[in-house]
C-alpha cells in the first residue's frame, strides 16, 4: 500500500495499526505524523526497528526475538523509554544476527537457530538443518556475537 493509503486507513475506526516491514524509515516518517492519534505502527523489519521506535513506532514484530528475546526486549524498552542511543547500540550489536537469520528463506535459519539454543523441542528440524547446513557457522557466529547463550 502507498503511505497515503495507510494514512487514510488509519482514520477508519476499526483499523488500529499497521506492520511496517519495508525497511524504509522515510515511509514511516511520512505515515506517523499524519495518522490518527493512537494509530499503532509496528516495525516488521528488525534492522530498522530501533529507528522506527525513535520516530514513533510502538514496537516490533520480530524474527530476531525468537533467538535473542532479551536483547530485542531491551532494545524496545530502551527505545520506548526515550533512550534511543542505548536502543541503537543494542541494534548495532544485533545487526549481524538480523542479517544471518535471512541468509536463507525465512523461517529456515530462525528455526535452526531456535533448535540450536534448545528452545524448539517439538518435531524434527531436519528440513531446517539440511537447508542451512552450509550456513550453520554463519548463523551461530552471529548468535554468539549478539550474546545469545548457547547450550
Amino acid at each position: 500500500m502507498l503511505a497515503e493509503t495507510v494514512i487514510r486507513l488509519s482514520h477508519h475506526p476499526r483499523i488500529v495499526g499497521v506492520k511496517e516491514a519495508t525497511g524504509d524509515v522515510a515511509r514511516s516518517e511520512a505515515i506517523l505524523p499524519k495518522a490518527r492519534p493512537g494509530f499503532i505502527v509496528l516495525s516488521g523489519d528488525d534492522p530498522t526497528a530501533a529507528e522506527l521506535i525513535r520516530i514513533g513506532a510502538r514496537g516490533v514484530i520480530s524474527v530476531t526475538a525468537n533467538v535473542a528475546a532479551r536483547a530485542m526486549h531491551e532494545l524496545c524498552a530502551a527505545g520506548l523509554d526515550g533512550r534511543h542511543g542505548e536502543a541503537a547500540a543494542i541494534n548495532e550489536r544485533l545487526i549481524p544476527l538480523h542479517k544471518a537469520l535471512f541468509v536463507e528463506a525465512n523461517p529456515i535459519p530462525v528455526k535452526w537457530a531456535v533448535h540450536r539454543i534448545g528452545a524448539h523441542r517439538d518435531g524434527d528440524p531436519a528440513a531446517a538443518h539440511a537447508a542451512v547446513a552450509g550456513l550453520h557457522a554463519t548463523v551461530e557466529a552471529a548468535m554468539v556475537a549478539a550474546g545469545v547463550q548457547l547450550p
